[in-house]
């Protein structure tokens, strides 16, 4: 599976952004469920799912604290890329 993200470290602290389809943040089960998946590949970081809706505008699923930071940049500053993950 290709999946688009990006491991970014921000005041010390290393996390995982995923960008994942809206059906997947739709649900807590599914988003949790994700999430734990995606653990196994960005081990020992808070991992945050982000969809984006109809009009583009991006929403992200995780910690508060990395949240608030993320809504206060735009998207194409994350540096994404692709991750193949098995």
């Amino acid at each position: 599976m290709v999946i688009h993200g990006a491991v970014i470290i921000e005041q010390g602290v290393t996390f995982a952004v995923i960008s994942v389809k809206p059906h997947v943040t739709q649900y807590t089960a599914r988003l949790t469920s994700f999430r734990q998946e995606m653990s196994s590949f960005f081990p020992n970081m808070p991992i945050i799912l982000m969809s984006q809706d109809a009009s583009g505008r991006p929403h992200y699923y995780g910690r508060k604290d990395i949240v608030d930071f993320l809504k206060t940049i735009r998207l194409s500053q994350i540096p994404w890329k692709e991750y193949h993950v098995y």
